[in-house]
């Protein structure tokens, strides 16, 4: 799938940068200076974002309730007090492999049990498939490395994947500055505080221009075949997929304060060609339809929330701990 994208006000842009490197510029194998605005890592995280209650989580928005993923609420022990706090597998790292979910030592062995895993025995991927769907469906669109789970073997990729890009790119470099109206200079200071915080400072920005702007996405239709899943299940996640798909291309293209962007048409499907993606709006139906099904056919967990309540300290970032394998982890 693919779509023209434009500026929404003016012709600049601004793209990811990169550390040590900054933007990605290359040159096409057609000759052309091309650009990459989005990677498919922040694509990935804009996805995901689209579906998260507020847009930022750690639960899913109501149209989706009854999906299943893994909420904790984790009590953080600071000194004397004790800070309530929630998180999530659709906001985590690698999802179900934070280790707020995976080292809860009752759902660890049920999601041993369920993908059938034993550490230096050969994978059953449709087990390990069903036991991702059956906790969290959004981990087997958006990928897990489970490294902290025995033996780190299971590495579930991506089943959606996008990014952007623009050809013949062109730099325009422009700057500014932080003026301090007290003292240029910044030789007045705190007490006590002496960062190079002060006076006026300034400093550089490189955005771009393009002859053209285009998000392409794809759905790996047959790694989701390779799960072995029920048919309710795999239209559901390639129903989800699309849905996440219309849903950053309608409200989620601010991709930076100097990157703002809009479809320029509508998004194309140049495999299978006979492929028409649905509206939104049909694309939640059958959505919320597979969701009931999937339910009556007890796929999900039973309540489809699970809810790990975990105990957790402020401990020194350097400092180290030993998992139950033996083996050495960072805090």
């Amino acid at each position: 799938m693919e779509v023209e994208l434009r500026p929404v006000q003016g012709d600049r842009f601004q793209p990811t940068g990169f550390p040590d490197l900054g933007a990605a510029v290359y040159i096409s194998p057609k000759g052309k200076r091309m650009l990459l605005v989005e990677s498919a890592q922040s694509i990935a995280n804009r996805l995901e974002q689209t579906c998260l209650e507020g847009g930022r989580g750690p639960g899913i928005i109501k149209e989706l309730e009854g999906l299943p993923y893994i909420l904790v609420e984790l009590n953080v022990k600071l000194d004397t007090n004790e800070i309530k706090t929630k998180t999530s597998s659709l906001v985590e790292a690698h999802r179900i492999n934070s280790p707020f979910i995976i080292y809860d030592e009752e759902f660890r062995k049920h999601f041993i049990d369920k993908a059938g895993y034993s550490k230096g025995k050969p994978l059953n991927w449709e087990m390990i498939g069903k036991a991702f769907f059956f906790y969290d469906p959004n981990s087997l669109l958006h990928g897990a490395f489970m490294s902290n789970l025995e033996d780190g073997r299971i590495k579930v990729p991506r089943a959606i994947t996008g990014f952007i890009e623009a050809e013949d790119v062109q730099e325009v470099a422009s700057g500014g500055a932080k003026i301090d109206f007290l003292d240029p200079t910044g030789k007045i200071r705190i007490q006590g505080i002496g960062k190079d915080v002060y006076g006026n400072v300034l400093y550089h920005r490189m955005e771009y221009t393009a002859k053209r702007i285009t998000a392409y996405f794809n759905i790996d239709l047959a790694l989701l075949d390779g799960y072995g899943l029920e048919p309710e299940a795999k239209e559901l996640l390639v129903a989800l997929g699309l849905y996440k798909i219309r849903r950053f291309l309608a409200s989620g293209l601010r991709l930076r304060t100097a990157c703002d962007l809009i479809k320029n048409g509508d998004i194309k499907v140049t495999a299978p060609n006979s492929f028409q993606i649905p509206s939104e709006k049909e694309l939640l139906e059958v959505i919320q339809a597979n969701i009931k099904a999937c339910k009556d056919k007890n796929l999900f967990a039973d309540p489809p929330v699970t809810v790990l309540d975990k105990e957790a300290e402020v401990g020194d970032k350097k400092g180290s701990t030993t998992s139950e394998e033996g083996a050495t982890i960072e805090d």
